[in-house]
This record gives structure tokens, sequence and C-alpha cells, in this order.
């Protein structure tokens, strides 16, 4: 894959840091219309502090964000079409806005009033965070694992080095190598060298999920957290992980916040446009899925109760479309519990001809045997988005093949996931179709990608290629456990 010029990506990943309230913003009467962005245009991926949760405060944190990026702009540089503000209050993610540039207080405001924590969302106040001061429970130890085939090594570079910066007392990192053979002129040896904390095995089998087994039976921590080598970690978000699990006994599973890199290229801001980000369109509250139950107490199989922080019901969602909570790029499980289901199917994932659907598989096994998954924004990553249209369109693919060969993996393992699919199936099928015509029937966008607010027009190719992957996902599935098979019969 080729990297964008130097310079385009650090206009698009540079950070800026409100340290102190700007002056309050002039008041205008008169609405300033939306700018639409020129294709291409890189957006500025940026970071605002906030002293406070009033909307006037957080509106005047991503107006200097933005106001300071442009007035220092680096060299040569192509000018921005569009920003992405996370905002941050006490240090943990609050909201994110997307905004149009040229830059409109106006437009500011409103990005912000109609973002997560004001739009009147179900649950919509962000939890604060901990007092860094303030005592807390034990801290489980903790073992990350970085599956590689080392073929992007910058990306793999830079989540070392954030891996480095993280704040759990008690970590280990576990990268494993993926790869069949190890070239004579290994870069991953460079890379691993000096680092502490850091050390590596190789599982020759290909495929992520027998690269994640093999780091899940190294891992020495309580915890196994597992992330993609295309991702930096926030320094605190393996605590943030730790610090559920240890304040929720009851989950067995925690996943994260997934935000972009960068915003350079038109693939990148596609893919925000169609998914609203990474693992799904954004939420900033923290949440725990169990599995439904009627009023009698009885367990509704293939439903999930979505709960807020006080235990009330959000909404009730299929248990196959957990994906909305989470991604194998930030998720973490109890060790234990997850040897003892198996770990991952290694029919499934990237490497395999499934190409995907080994997160989802590993989520709904937990719910589907009477599990809780909580869902902790706090614990941030930030992926790098496919940089060429050529490599999104064939993640695309892949994730719908991923998604119905997850699918095909759940009915293997257990037929009774079959009687589950014809209860749902109606419902479900006729929702599918009602999204997929509405997206059909929108224009790609070419103005800033959402943020948090649910995804944006959606390009119809990339529909149509998921939808393609879904077709051939079943058979891509069979095929992909028909060779873990003969791998295992081979020794």
């Amino acid at each position: 894959m080729t990297n964008p010029p130097n310079t385009t990506s650090r206009t698009s990943s540079r950070t800026t840091r409100t340290t102190s309230p700007e002056a309050p913003l002039p008041a205008e009467a008169a609405r300033v219309p939306r700018a639409r962005t020129a294709g291409g245009a890189p957006h500025l991926v940026l970071e605002a502090a906030s002293g406070s949760r009033r909307q006037q405060e957080v509106t005047t944190a991503v107006l200097g964000a933005v106001r300071r990026a442009l007035a220092d702009p680096p060299a040569d540089a192509p000018a921005p079409g569009g920003a992405y503000v996370l905002v941050r209050v006490d240090g943990a993610p609050f909201t994110a806005v997307s905004l149009p540039l040229p830059l409109s207080p106006v437009q500011v405001a409103e990005a912000v009033a109609g973002s997560e924590p004001y739009r009147g969302s179900p649950g919509s106040r962000a939890r604060r965070a901990a007092p860094s001061g303030t005592p807390g429970p034990r801290l489980p130890s903790a073992t990350v694992v970085v599956p590689t085939v080392v073929a992007r090594v910058a990306e793999l570079r830079r989540c070392l080095d954030s891996l480095a910066l993280l704040d759990h007392p008690d970590a280990e990192v576990v990268v494993v190598d993926n790869r069949p053979h190890r070239p004579a002129d290994d870069p991953l040896e460079a890379l691993l060298r000096g680092r502490a904390r850091v050390r590596s095995v190789h599982e020759p089998v290909p495929g992520i999920s027998a690269a994640r087994n093999t780091g899940l039976r190294e891992a020495r921590g309580e915890v196994v957290a597992f992330t993609d080598d295309d991702v930096r970690v926030d320094p605190g978000w393996l605590r943030a992980i730790a610090r559920r699990f240890a304040e929720h006994p009851e989950e067995q599973a925690v996943t994260g916040l997934v935000l972009p890199e960068e915003l350079v290229t038109a693939a990148q801001q596609r893919y925000e446009e169609h998914y609203g980000g990474f693992g799904g369109p954004r939420t900033f509250t923290p949440v725990s899925l169990h599995p439904a139950r009627d009023r009698a107490g009885r367990v509704r199989r293939g439903l999930v109760d979505v709960r807020d922080g006080s235990g009330e019901r959000v909404r009730t969602i299929a248990v196959y479309g957990v994906g909305a909570y989470g991604a194998g790029a930030n998720v973490a499980f109890r060790a234990a519990e997850l040897r003892a289901r198996g770990g991952f199917d290694v029919a499934l994932g990237t490497g395999t001809p499934a190409r995907g659907g080994e997160d989802l598989a590993a989520f709904v096994r937990v719910l589907s045997d009477g599990g809780v998954l909580g869902y902790e924004p706090a614990a941030v990553v930030h992926h790098t988005h496919r940089r060429e249209v050529a490599d999104l369109e064939r993640q695309l693919v892949g994730n719908g093949t991923g998604f119905t060969a997850m699918l095909t993996s759940l009915v293997v393992h257990d037929p009774g996931h079959l009687l589950t699919f014809s209860a749902l199936a109606p419902a479900a099928g006729w929702a599918m179709a009602r999204q997929t015509a509405r997206r059909l029937r929108r224009r790609p966008s070419s103005g800033p990608p959402p943020a948090g607010g649910g995804p944006g027009p959606v390009d119809r190719r990339l529909v149509a290629l998921e939808l393609a992957g879904m077709l051939a996902g079943p058979f891509a599935y069979l095929r992909s456990w028909s060779a873990a098979a003969r791998a295992v019969a081979r020794g």
C-alpha cells in the first residue's frame, strides 16, 4: 500500500488540545450556509480538552482547537477540507464532532448541540472519569496480544511505541508473528529490540484467529486484550479495560472506542461516511450487554438487552448485531474464560477464506452462554483506515463475507442457532432491506464524515460490495473450515 505524502499525513493526524477556555463565541443571528468540502481534501484529526461538560464550554474548546490547527499548519500542507475533533472532559472521551471548513462558529455550535451528550439519546450523559488520585479496586494483570504479518512496518512501529506508554502497572505485550516463514532481512527483530515488557512468538498457521489463540496460550495476565498492528492505543487504554473488569465482575468481555487515526485520503473519508467509523456508529456512553429476559425472567434466545450504568434497559438488539458495540481491534476477555471456550474459531478471520467474523463469533458465544459484555468508551484506540480505494473496497467485501461466515460458524458449532435464525430472520431481513434501500437511495456526500451521530450518506458501490461478500460468506467458511481440519490432521 502506498502511503500519502508526509506533509498531508502530518496535517490530518496532527493533535491539538486546548489548555484554557477561549473567549465566548460571538453572537450570530444569521445561519451560515454549510460548506461543502472538496473531494479528497484531507481532514484534520484533532483533540480538544474542555474543563466542563457545559455545551458552551465544549463548543469553545472545539472552536479553539480548530483555530489553532489552522493557524499553524505544516509547511506545504494542502488546505484541509474538514475537521474531526474528539473532546475529552477530565481526560475521558466525551463527544466528537465533524466540521466542514472553512470554519464557522455557528456551525461549530450546531455540531456540538447535535452531538450525543446533547441530543437526548438514551443514557447520553457520558460517565465522569474518576479523578487520578481516587483509589479504585485492584486492577487485574493483563496481556496485550498483537497479531502481525509485518506487512505495515511503520504502523506496527507506531503501535508498539504506543503500547510502551501504557500506564497499567502489571502488563506485558505478546507480538504474534503470523508469517509462515521469516525472511532473512526480517524487520521484526529490529522493531522489538530494546522494548521492555514485549516478547514475540511465532504462529505459522495462517489466520488472525490462529495467531490470537497462540497469544492467548502464551498470556500470563488475568485479562487478555487484543488489538491490531495498524492501531495506536491511548496510554490509559489498558487501565480503562482493567478497571472495567475490576468494577464489573459479571462481565466476561470488554470492548472499547475505536477512533480514526487519520482522515487523509478519500478512501478513509468514505469509510467513516459508510460506517460511521471502525466498529460501527460510535457512542461515548458506557453500557453493558446482557442476555434478554421476558417479564417472567426467562431468557429470550437470540436477543440482548443493552443497559446503561444504572442497569436500566436502553434497547434490545439481536445478538448477531453485537458488532455495533465492539470489534477485534479493541477487545479484552478474562483469559481463563476465553480459554475455557476454546478461544477463537480458526476457520474465521483475516488470513482465512472467511476473511473476518472471528471477533463477532466470540462475542455471540459469550452472550449466548449467558455471559455479559461491557462497552467502555474510556478504552480508546486509534485505527488507521485503508488509504486506497481499492483496499477499502476489498475490505468491504471481506466484511460482508466475514459476517455471514460468522453466522455459518455459529450454526456448525451449535445447530440451535438455526432455530434462532428462523425466529429472528423475518424482522431482521425486513429491517436490513429497509436500511439497504435507504442507503442506496442516497448520494455519496462530499462533506466531512459523521462523528458519533450515525452513518452519513453511503456510497452505493460500497453497499453492493458488502452485500456481494455476504452471499459468499457461507461457502467461504466451509472452505476455511475444511482447510483448518486438514491442518489439524497433518498435526
